[in-house]
């Protein structure tokens, strides 16, 4: 007698996986669903038609002025031939090559960190936290090492933009990360500073905090002292945003079990020790989607130093539409900005995301 050999698993039927099982089981699983994805496609189509017919087939790209337009189609002109004003602003033209510099240095940086299998990963996080900032200032604002002096004034467009954003993100992280930590202190006068600073923070809108920044703090330096305009706005965004990221980091504080910290004292490990070797590093990599959140938060509010008197990008493209020479062409410099942000928020959106599945170490 033959000893009983099981047959082999026969695979799913090809309609129930794959792209056409999801589509069966989300958008076709009924006649009401049918009909509302047909016409929601129906829709998408004519949009995207249009689109492609206003924005790529008819649209004109290249020119000195608006003559140049002259198919019907989308004027992009109008972003063409002033990307050098839309990405230094009123940056001296003679030396952008300085602005080149500093955006060519960080990319390489971000580059070198972002990929897996990159050597001296430490050295170079070291050189971008602590020596980059003070090559990147000297090189933008110049009166040093024979540098020509350009007044922040002049900084705009996505180059102030991008400033901005950086200063906020990598500065707000680590103040969040103690006030968090402040805030679950054991100590009360430091919890009550803390939990303080943190809700008045998180109670005030951000417009406010940089009117309060670009008006009332001048008024409490000593006569003759003068700080300057973008500085205070960056104080003004770091305080404001550190207050948010402080919760973020709370909560991801409080999602570690309570045996991990019971674990590290029973060590005999100190309270900084445990929570740089312990706690934060399993409570980072429950937070990596707020702080992410935050980030494109603080990335999108940059726009919001407008009201004192600072063009970052949409500003410029906004003062640009006041041009006599340009008027009328708005949804083109408006869609020009959102897609530049878009772009920003999408790549910090996947890397996190691609972060998230790296990092992940048993907790799905």
């Amino acid at each position: 007698m033959s000893a009983f050999k099981p047959l082999p698993d026969l695979p799913p039927p090809a309609n129930t996986v794959g792209p056409i099982g999801w589509a069966r089981s989300n958008l076709f699983n009924g006649p009401v669903n049918s009909v509302l994805t047909l016409f929601a496609l129906y829709l998408m189509y004519l949009a995207l038609d249009w689109f492609i017919t206003w924005g790529l087939i008819n649209a004109d790209w290249f020119g000195e002025s608006r003559e140049a337009c002259t198919s019907g189609g989308a004027c992009w002109v109008f972003v063409t031939a002033r990307i050098t004003q839309f990405t230094y602003g009123f940056y001296p033209e003679d030396l952008i090559w300085r602005v080149d510099i500093v955006f060519a240095l960080f990319a390489a940086c971000l580059i070198w960190l972002m990929v897996d299998r990159s050597p001296a990963k430490g050295w170079v996080a070291a050189f971008t936290l602590f020596l980059f900032p003070f090559i990147a200032y000297f090189l933008l604002r110049g009166d040093a090492f024979g540098l020509e002096s350009v007044d922040t004034h002049k900084w705009g467009g996505l180059m102030l933009t991008l400033i901005i954003a950086v200063v906020g993100i990598v500065a707000s992280l680590p103040i969040g990360i103690l006030l968090a930590l402040g805030r679950r202190s054991d100590m009360p006068f430091i919890r009550s500073v803390c939990i303080v600073y943190i809700e008045f923070w998180r109670g005030v809108p951000l417009i406010t905090v940089l009117f309060m920044a670009s008006v009332m703090l001048p008024l409490f330096m000593s006569e003759g002292v003068e700080f300057d305009k973008l500085a205070r706005a960056m104080i003004g965004v770091v305080m404001f945003q550190s207050a948010y990221m402080a919760e973020v980091v709370r909560g991801g504080l409080q999602a570690i079990p309570k045996g991990q910290y019971e674990a590290a004292q029973a060590l005999g490990l100190s309270y900084w020790k445990m929570m740089g070797l312990i706690i934060l590093p399993q409570a980072l990599k429950l937070m990596i989607p707020g702080i992410v959140n935050t980030f494109i938060a603080l990335f999108k509010d940059t726009s919001l130093v407008l009201i004192i008197g600072l063009f970052d990008l949409l500003a410029i493209v906004q003062s640009a539409l006041n041009d006599p020479k340009w008027l009328g062409y708005s949804v083109e410099g408006y869609l020009f900005v959102g897609f530049v942000f878009w772009a920003f928020c999408f790549g910090m959106s996947r890397y996190s995301m691609r972060l998230e599945r790296k990092l992940n170490t048993g907790h799905r």
